[in-house]
């Protein structure tokens, strides 16, 4: 099991059997709403009919193309389609098949890219604490979880941590504006900069809204001053999108909703609705240049970019990519993830008013969650980590599904489908009829 040990899963075991739009069943018929999309990945429903069929045709012609020797048409399909919906001038693209690999790859990216355009001593990279952008080493070393971290030092050099907006808001003077806050934060990747000296640094990795934090929003002009500071000091801009990508903010990426274009995207999860490992390295064009050997420079080392995978530009999985990407935009789900989110806010706002245990209401879009205090009255509300601990388990007794932290929950859904899209039922849905969850 991921981050859990096998005594809490004996202890409540959740086998699950089917999966159908918005809800699993278990071994046992029981229905589960899918509050999270699986785990921010199928933002389409469980089984949606155009993305199987997409697979499954694309079993029938080819799932594997030699890497080291060519690409699959569908790939070049993919890519194009992907490079038609990221922010301006993001059209360099390889596709991975984890996030994790993603990440690995835009690091090694920056790194090589540095080095072939004059700048070889830029080799750090600077994060935040509470972020987390990946399970492989250096991704991990992006990371600001120490949790799950801790068994694996020594982490690898050259990556440094400032402190979100979040973490500096409970230590600030009293009365100190979220904006403030967000500016105070944001200019703290400059004075890393500066003391580091810009020349080693490659780049800033951050999540538009960080997850492992408790759904971190910063402002816009927080973005707005990082994009400045990193133009001013010649280093990358690099935006995890892995959980914000793919229309849940209200925007097909959620950088476009505080309304900067970063340098690299590294995104998964959601493109391919949780039917195959799929996701991305997107850069800005431009950089494609640093990566062509020059045909007059006989004997030179070549410059292409040395990284590479067994499952890069998997035929199969960018099928099914291409399929997610023209539903979401063929049914422009990122007003649906407006229009869904409005209604998810206020009613958590409700709770938030009715329970007295929720500091505030977190996200964008879909993605959505709330900060779990004893007291939300209180000046300084003490964070509640036995209400989160005891939602971990009334939500799967309940028949609920989303992400849970000891001082904070996430809710993720997927856009509900509609006939005929599902003209199908699993066998135990008729004979377990839905009960709305109970929370606590």
């Amino acid at each position: 099991m991921d981050y859990m040990p096998h005594s809490a899963f004996e202890a409540y075991p959740l086998v699950l059997e089917s999966a159908e739009g918005l809800n699993y069943w278990d071994i046992t018929g029981k229905r589960f709403f899918d509050g999270i999309g699986g785990i921010f990945t199928v933002s389409l429903g469980h089984g949606h009919p155009a993305v199987v069929e997409a697979a499954k045709a694309q079993l029938d012609k080819m799932t594997f193309a030699p890497p080291m020797h060519g690409i699959a048409d569908v790939t070049f399909d993919f890519i194009e389609k992907l490079s038609n919906v990221t922010p301006p001038g993001m059209d360099y693209v390889k596709t991975y098949s984890g996030a994790s690999e993603a990440m690995e790859s835009a690091i090694k990216f920056s790194r090589q890219y540095w080095k072939q355009s004059g700048e070889p001593g830029k080799f750090k990279f600077i994060s935040r604490y509470q972020s987390y952008h990946g399970a492989t080493m250096g991704a991990m070393s992006a990371s600001g979880t120490g949790m799950r971290k801790t068994p694996f030092e020594p982490q690898m050099p050259g990556f440094l941590k400032v402190w979100p907006p979040t973490y500096m808001q409970e230590r600030l003077p009293e009365g100190t504006s979220w904006e403030e806050v967000n500016r105070i934060c944001a200019h703290m990747f400059e004075d890393v900069i500066v003391n580091e000296d810009p020349s080693t640094v490659a780049g800033i990795i951050l999540e538009p809204i960080g997850n492992t934090g408790g759904l971190i929003t910063p402002t816009a002009e927080y973005f707005e001053i990082v994009r400045g500071i990193c133009d001013k000091h010649k280093v990358l801009l690099i935006v995890d999108e892995t959980i914000t990508g793919f229309c849940k903010t209200g925007h097909m990426f959620g950088i476009d909703a505080f309304g900067v274009v970063p340098d690299i995207i590294v995104t998964g999860k959601g493109v391919s609705n949780g039917i195959v490992p799929l996701a991305a390295m997107i850069a800005q064009g431009h950089m494609a240049d640093a990566f062509v050997d020059d045909p007059h420079s006989s004997g030179a080392p070549s410059k292409f970019f040395a990284h590479g995978h067994t499952f890069a530009n998997n035929p199969l999985a960018c099928a099914v990519g291409s399929a997610v990407l023209d539903e979401m935009v063929g049914q422009r789900l990122d007003l649906t993830a407006q229009r869904n989110g409005e209604i998810i806010f206020q009613r958590l706002s409700e709770m938030q008013a009715k329970y007295g245990c929720i500091q505030e209401v977190r996200g964008k879009g879909v993605l959505r969650g709330v900060t779990l205090v004893k007291d939300n009255a209180a000046t300084k509300p003490e964070p509640w980590p036995e209400l989160g601990t005891a939602l971990k388990k009334t939500a799967l007794i309940n028949g609920l599904i989303i992400r849970i932290d000891p001082t904070w929950f996430t809710v993720a859904p997927a856009r509900e489908p509609r006939p005929p899209y599902y003209p199908f039922h699993c066998p135990s849905s008729a004979s377990t009829p839905f009960r709305p969850p109970v929370l606590l």
